[in-house]
């Protein structure tokens, strides 16, 4: 998602959309992408590490993006 401050076009223009369908009550509209990631570690907080560095290395970037990481732990069924 693009950081606080930083214009976001497609998000005004979904706005603007939005108000003409009689939506008026939509302050903001933020546009950004979603990863979901399938990886192996031994915690959640491994996980979390692991992803946490995808992102500062390759996956958003630091200076117009921010990101969140969402841990899901794997159900094995026996």
């Amino acid at each position: 998602v693009p950081r606080p401050g930083l214009l976001d076009p497609e998000g005004k223009a979904i706005q603007s959309a939005l108000h003409s369908l009689d939506y008026p009550g939509v302050h903001d509209v933020r546009v950004g992408k979603l990863l979901y990631l399938n990886l192996e570690a031994n915690s959640s907080d491994e996980a979390c590490k692991l992803v946490e560095s995808m992102c500062e290395r390759l996956l958003a970037n630091p200076v117009t993006e921010d990101f969140q990481i969402e841990v899901q732990e794997e159900t094995v069924l026996a």
